[in-house]
């Protein structure tokens, strides 16, 4: 069952959704510094191309709904490229648990997006199932190239999960 979606409603989801795809576009960053002459370069050059172009879809539509940003996004600049970063310091399978974690945590939050928005919403709502359909392959991407053999996996994934959704509560508020 959805609701009726109010301003304010439209307005958090705008803003986390340009947040949560800026850090993934920093994230990528973070990793294509330390990566760029590995193997995996490759694949995290595909994915970061599709953030680019998620990231620019709600970057129009900041403007256009009178959105405003997210006070955190000088945080989320620094931080989701030391993410990136650091993880890909740890090799490239820790590279791709971080994509893996944050990917999971991205698909619930879509989900839980889409369930909400009605019929008067139906442009964002496909727009947001065509991206969660494509954060999903990237976190199967992710999988496929050894995320869970990661170095401590278990930890490094729950940690950046965490991250991530703290991540999406500011976001949605601030």
């Amino acid at each position: 069952m959805t609701l009726l979606l109010t301003p304010k409603d439209l307005e958090s989801i705008i803003r986390v959704d340009h947040a949560g795809e800026y850090g993934a576009k920093r994230i990528y960053e973070g990793q294509l510094r330390v990566l760029k002459n590995k193997p995996s370069a490759v694949v995290i050059e595909e994915m970061y191309a599709q953030e680019l172009a998620h990231l620019e879809t709600f970057s129009q539509m900041i403007p256009k709904n009178r959105v405003r940003p997210t006070l955190l996004q000088p945080l989320w600049h620094w931080g989701a490229y030391a993410m990136g970063a650091g993880t890909a310091f740890l090799g490239e399978k820790a590279a791709m648990a971080c994509t893996a974690a944050v990917e999971e945590v991205i698909d619930a939050h879509y989900q839980e997006q889409i369930k909400f928005l009605g019929e008067d919403q139906m442009a964002l709502k496909n727009t947001l199932e065509k991206f969660r359909a494509e954060e999903c392959q990237h976190r199967d991407i992710a999988y496929d190239h050894g995320a869970k053999e990661a170095p401590a996996y278990p930890l490094l994934s729950g940690v950046i999960k965490g991250m991530t959704r703290l991540a999406i509560a500011l976001s949605k508020r601030l």
